[in-house]
């Protein structure tokens, strides 16, 4: 029987979700809780895709076909019982057997947030710690150049010839709280370090090093060099999926 699997994790301690030899992953964890309650069969889960290491995410989504009988209340206690503190099923579900975690997914939200106020220890592997006051305005009228569909290839970092890397976003956001910028983006799919690349070059323009303008002109260009820094992975989380 097929499962979609929603969970949350805090992804400090890992190497990214997907599986690596010799390293700690989110995948890994996930797919040992699973073989367990399999009854020792291994058991692989299929997510709606990656996310590298220091991400973290409040709602990640996954499926795996488990072979014993277990019903869907059982089966998220089970996993929990089995599974460390930092990762966390939320809800467990009977999907049909044709369900796709990944290729299903219609929407991903990310959030990325800064701190623009003192450095705060506690926080530093969860929030960037920028530490420094950005040109929010600037950063908000940038923001709004990645609205839509475009080519993204200046903001993939690996993969440069990759064959399609034209992906539409549909909402965009800035606000600001107690010090924090939080930017949050909303598309139908992003590229491996995509948003981290898209907050590096916002950050540029909230330093005052980049004018607004120029976004248009940098996804225009397709070229990955002309994108600035890739920002931390601690600021970044996945939020929601939508299938």
């Amino acid at each position: 029987m097929r499962y979609l699997i929603k969970f949350s994790y805090d992804g400090t301690a890992y190497s990214g979700f997907q599986i690596q030899k010799g390293l700690d992953t989110i995948q890994e964890r996930m797919e040992l809780a699973l073989t367990k309650i399999n009854n020792g069969k291994y058991t692989s889960i299929t997510a709606t895709g990656r996310t590298d290491k220091g991400v973290h995410a409040l709602c990640q989504y996954g499926h795996a076909d488990i072979d014993v009988e277990i019903n869907e209340k059982k089966l998220k206690r089970a996993l929990n019982s089995n599974l460390p503190d930092d990762i966390h099923v939320i809800e467990t579900k009977i999907v049909a057997n044709d369900f796709h975690a990944r290729y299903g997914v219609k929407s991903k939200t990310y959030r990325y947030i800064i701190n623009v106020g003192e450095y705060n220890p506690l926080e530093r592997n969860h929030v960037f710690q920028y530490n420094y006051k950005l040109d929010s305005n600037s950063m908000r009228n940038a923001l709004e150049y990645f609205k839509g569909t475009h080519d993204f290839r200046a903001f993939v970092t690996d993969n440069k010839e990759k064959e399609n890397c034209i992906r539409t976003i549909e909402e965009v956001s800035l606000e600001e709280y107690n010090d924090k910028i939080i930017i949050t983006f909303t598309g139908d799919g992003f590229l491996r370090y995509q948003v981290r690349n898209m907050v590096g070059i916002l950050i540029k323009v909230g330093e005052n090093k980049l004018n607004y303008r120029e976004i248009s002109n940098i996804i225009a260009s397709r070229d990955r060099t002309k994108a600035g820094k890739t920002a931390p992975a601690e600021g970044l989380y996945l939020i929601d999926v939508k299938y």
